[in-house]
């Protein structure tokens, strides 16, 4: 098998999905689908010589097994664009290869992300990296985006102006803020998507970036639908057992009652707890 075609996928080349207020994901390019991993784990079989119950089942082995090379073999081609503050998230994977707007070269667009009412929320009292659950009154929210909305029009009329009087766009550029819209091209194996869409469809992860991780598993599922099937069966949302928690978990499951005996103890117990409960991966 030469070259793999997925009708599926042909028709959302090039199609913008937008996320937030004025960003997207676009799929540029894919390089395989599911019949490529399962040739890649067969090697020596043809298309056609397993079924389509097989070659799914042989799909679910390998993600069970971590056998991931096989889905390495399958690449998608994004073009995103996507606030800075999300940007910096998002390059903390280095498994991908990235090409982003300059902005030595380029005239940076007048973007901003701006939250919507719902999503303007205060610290979270026990997630210090996090919003709390319930957002801000309408009222102080609205005061809340008045106030980001007239921030960014300064920087980017500072930066504007700075540009217009001569100044180098390198250094024009480095007052403004983080809301403002990058570009790039994100290039990525499935095995390593599968990875990234793990840490950021996490409830923990900040819900900007985790809308634009939706939108890539919904593109996935057009290139790859039994590899993401298995990987929304197996992975998403799994939690992984220490060898301590894991002896906790044979105790009760042997008839071990509750707290007593129990072989964990403070926050040991409370991780144990709570992956058992909600199924969060700590």
């Amino acid at each position: 098998m030469a070259h793999c075609v997925v009708p599926e996928a042909e028709a959302l080349l090039d199609k913008e999905f937008p996320v937030l207020d004025k960003g997207f994901v676009r799929l540029v390019d894919y390089l395989g689908g599911d019949e490529r991993v399962v040739q890649a784990a067969r090697v020596s079989y043809g298309e056609g010589t397993k079924s389509y119950r097989e070659d799914a089942a042989l799909i679910d082995y390998l993600l069970r097994h971590q056998h991931t090379s096989p889905f390495e073999q399958v690449q998608l081609t994004f073009h995103v664009k996507l606030p800075i503050f999300v940007a910096r998230q998002w390059i903390r994977h280095r498994t991908a290869r990235v090409n982003e707007i300059s902005g030595r070269y380029s005239l940076m667009k007048d973007d901003c992300y701006v939250p919507a009412l719902g999503d303007i929320a205060p610290q979270s009292a026990d997630n210090k990296q996090g919003r709390a659950d319930e957002a801000l009154a309408p009222d102080e929210a609205a005061r809340v985006r008045e106030a980001f909305a007239a921030g960014q029009e300064r920087a980017y009329q500072d930066y504007a102006a700075l540009v217009e009087r001569g100044l180098a766009r390198e250094l024009a550029r480095i007052n403004l803020p983080l809301s403002l819209y990058t570009e790039w091209y994100w290039q990525i194996d499935l095995h390593n998507l599968f990875h990234f869409l793990c840490l950021r469809l996490d409830s923990h992860a900040q819900k900007e970036i985790r809308l634009y991780a939706e939108v890539l598993l919904a593109i996935a599922k057009a290139v790859a639908p039994r590899c993401c099937e298995s990987f929304e069966r197996h992975l998403l949302g799994a939690v992984r057992f220490s060898r301590e928690e894991f002896a906790e978990l044979r105790r009760r499951l042997a008839g071990g009652a509750g707290d007593e005996g129990c072989l964990l103890s403070g926050k040991a117990l409370d991780r144990f707890t709570e992956k058992m409960h909600t199924g969060i991966q700590r």
